[in-house]
């Protein structure tokens, strides 16, 4: 454990409060979700067509996932306090580019700009693990997500009230204020958790070879990269099933995107009460099992043709609860792998897991066109939420062979 003193709210010299983490990962989800129910009026807005404006989702977390790769070795070398201001500053800026952006293309570029918030997202995790060990830290992990969890709840319904009564652009007015808050908070309350490396960028990325040879650490990515997929599929295709399939209007639609947020938030919840008592490895195959109920409802409403837009986004309620077991553990997993490479492992594992993302998240909008109705998107969830179970079983038979269970 990290010897730092106990955290003391808007204190730089201490480690962060919960609250500041919470605040500091949630951010993230609401950049990635609140204008979504707005896409088809941006599309309309900048004149291009809807498949290319759905990018605005699929490059984000492309770019996300890139940028990943970098932030945890950057945070190990100079610390995370820095890395974190950094990023939050540059986000500020991309988001007003956003606002004044006057054709589709330039808009996408600010908004792959805006991918760097991912600084919050990953170092978040980094900082709880500097600060407690092991088991303790998907525990802390959970409950900082089930926080960050009230944004994707909250988030798109918050996006179509927005859209209907101000125009797409108030969603990023919206953005831009809690950007610049958050950038306030950091600064007055995120204290420094990790020692600054003496290794130089270069000797910091290669260290990547020790996690990479690593089959726990690809097992735990895996694991969360095949568990998350499921809803970054969601994210890319059931904005054009609530349109197109059950002709819903914005506000419905964000009220409807509001179920996996309402399982995520159980499940983290479940991880912060019962991690450590019950143990990362089975908390991540419950969560992965849970997650395959929610398409293998609507897909067997589908084939008796009894789905509904009720049943569809009801049930994805299921996989937002999977998520929440499954994502606190496994990536509290992927950074006891190397403790001393929690930021790298951090990065790394994001940057697996949210790259897996975009490509299903462009796979799934790819898959959808006029008359496919829903049955391509819930094939899809269901495969990833199977190969999420495969990749933790592989985790503990590993174990079992090193006599570590």
């Amino acid at each position: 454990m990290n010897s730092r003193p106990a955290a003391r709210y808007l204190n730089r010299t201490s480690a962060p409060h919960i609250s500041t983490l919470i605040f500091l990962a949630g951010i993230s989800a609401l950049v990635m979700n609140i204008f979504l129910p707005s896409l088809p009026a941006m599309s309309d807005h900048f004149g291009v067509e809807y498949s290319f404006m759905q990018l605005s989702v699929a490059l984000y977390l492309g770019v996300s996932g890139f940028l990943q790769i970098f932030i945890g070795p950057l945070s190990d070398k100079f610390g995370r306090r820095p890395v974190v201001l950094t990023g939050v500053s540059i986000y500020c800026l991309a988001t007003i580019g956003c606002l004044m952006a006057q054709s589709g293309e330039v808009f996408m570029i600010f908004r792959m700009l805006q991918a760097v918030i991912a600084v919050g997202l990953v170092l978040s995790r980094a900082v709880i693990r500097d600060m407690v060990p092991g088991a303790q830290a998907a525990s802390m992990i959970g409950y900082v997500t089930m926080g960050m969890s009230l944004v994707p709840m909250l988030g798109p319904a918050l996006g179509g009230y927005l859209q209907e009564h101000f125009g797409w652009q108030s969603n990023f007015y919206v953005l831009l204020a809690v950007g610049l808050f958050l950038l306030a908070l950091i600064w007055a309350d995120l204290g420094e958790t990790a020692p600054k490396s003496d290794n130089s960028l270069v000797q910091q990325f290669r260290e990547y070879p020790e996690l990479l040879t690593s089959p726990r650490f690809w097992g735990y990515c895996m694991a969360a990269a095949f568990g998350s997929g499921a809803f970054f599929a969601y994210l890319g295709g059931a904005p054009f099933v609530g349109i197109n399939v059950y002709d819903l209007e914005p506000a419905q639609l964000g009220t409807y995107f509001m179920a996996p947020g309402v399982g995520y938030f159980a499940g983290n919840f479940l991880s912060g009460r019962y991690s450590a008592r019950v143990g990362i490895n089975r908390m991540v195959l419950l969560g992965a099992l849970i997650a395959c109920i929610g398409p293998l409802i609507p897909l067997s409403l589908h084939l008796l043709g009894a789905n509904t837009a009720f049943t569809f986004f009801g049930s994805i309620v299921f996989i937002g609860l999977g998520n929440g077991m499954t994502l606190p553990n496994a990536n509290a997993g992927m950074l006891s792998v190397r403790p001393h490479l929690a930021g790298t492992a951090a990065g790394l594992g994001g940057a697996i897991m949210i790259g897996g993302g975009a490509a299903l998240s462009a796979l799934a909008g790819a898959m959808l066109t006029p008359g496919s109705g829903d049955l391509p998107l819930l094939t899809l969830m269901l495969t990833t939420c199977a190969l999420s179970i495969v990749a933790i079983l592989l985790v503990i038979r590993r174990e079992r062979q090193l006599g570590t269970l």
